[in-house]
């Protein structure tokens, strides 16, 4: 037990969230709990992780939920683990969750220079209809940016998508490779705007000015019969600007989809609504969206991927391969996780804020709020 890597959940806590500050202490060896000197709240080292209260060993979840994750059938995990489906679903959607939170945390807070996303929509099936999942990645690292869900494949579910790419992406060329479906373009077009500053006496709205160097291509193919007639169109952009975006984030080709369809693919063998014949069905949508965050999460730090690898040189004569996963190649993490470590993985909540309170504070308030918001 370290107590210094430890930080306290309580959200009425004032430390919460941060470690290392001495606040911490040890409460139980045997029962694995530790103590925040602040608020006087004990708490079990699980706390924040998927196996809180689970009375089943944590390596017997870790198992069922990495086998989810890898496309295994929940039936075949409840006959050979002898498990109630139910109790295999609640864990898949713990794990979901947590998925969700662990890559807000990393993902959704890195600022990257993405070069080229590329971004498409599956159809999932659910109880009583269908659900349109939309995924976006980056191409020069494979990275899995996030995805969205709607009832309906329309603007609302694209807008959903590329705010969270907007998020991420810092103000750098950038070459935006879609399908046909026109929503993509006015979302970007949309989103990808800074708002200029305000003169001196300047009120409203500030005027909204749209990113340089941005490049829309879509990808269209349309089925006549045995023949698939695909169209490439330069939507928005400098038609120099496309070839060099398209050197720097996949080496060579020309202006394709090819990257997020093999994405699609690796969602579609991993996760059951999304296979285009199966009777599994989810019974809801949310059950598609944990899965989504699983699955994401899984090929994001925990798998190697072939074309990431890179050649490092040993003595004078010698190589050999460094494998990386997405995650290595896009600078958020140095090494490849194990399902144990991101199941394990602690999101810290937000920092404390004081409540808002008439009047001038007490000056033991103002010394809480020094010592813990500095």
């Amino acid at each position: 037990m370290n107590p210094q890597a430890i930080f306290c959940p309580n959200m009425d806590c004032p430390a919460r969230g941060q470690s290392g500050r001495g606040n911490i202490g040890i409460h139980s060896q045997q029962e694995q709990r530790y103590v925040c000197t602040v608020c006087r709240q004990t708490f079990t080292t699980t706390k924040g992780t998927i196996f809180y209260r689970l009375r089943t060993e944590p390596e017997t979840i870790m198992t069922v939920i990495t086998l989810l994750g890898y496309g295994c059938p929940t039936q075949a995990i409840v006959k050979a683990f002898g498990l109630d489906e139910r109790t295999v679903r609640d864990w898949a959607q713990r794990a979901g969750r947590h998925c969700q939170a662990v890559h807000a945390l990393t993902v959704g807070q890195s600022r990257l220079d993405l070069g080229q996303v590329q971004a498409d929509e599956i159809k999932a099936k659910v109880l009583g209809g269908y659900v349109w999942m939309a995924l976006a990645m980056m191409v020069s690292t494979r990275l899995w940016l996030g995805g969205a869900l709607s009832a309906h494949r329309d603007l609302g579910l694209i807008a959903a998508l590329v705010a969270q790419v907007r998020a991420i992406a810092l103000c750098r060329p950038l070459l935006v490779a879609v399908d046909g479906l026109a929503s993509y373009v006015t979302a970007f077009r949309a989103a990808f705007r800074s708002p200029l500053p305000r003169r001196r006496g300047e009120s409203g709205r500030p005027r909204l000015i749209a990113w340089p160097n941005i490049a829309i291509v879509q990808v269209v193919k349309q089925r006549s019969g045995e023949r698939l007639d695909i169209q490439r169109r330069i939507v928005q952009g400098a038609k120099e600007l496309i070839p060099r975006l398209i050197q720097v984030s996949q080496g060579h080709g020309g202006i394709n989809t090819a990257f997020i369809e093999r994405l699609n693919a690796t969602f579609r063998q991993r996760l059951d609504p999304l296979a285009r014949r199966t009777r599994t069905l989810a019974r809801k949508a949310d059950t598609v969206t944990a899965g989504m965050y699983l699955v994401g999460c899984l090929y994001n730090f925990c798998d190697p991927h072939h074309s990431l690898r890179v050649k490092l040189s040993v003595g004078s004569h010698g190589y050999h391969w460094v494998q990386r996963t997405p995650a290595i190649a896009a600078g958020l993490t140095d090494h490849i996780w194990s399902p144990a470590e991101l199941f394990a993985c602690k999101v810290p909540p937000p920092r404390w804020e004081p409540p808002k309170q008439r009047g001038r504070p007490s000056q033991a308030t103002l010394r809480l709020i020094e010592q813990w918001c500095s």
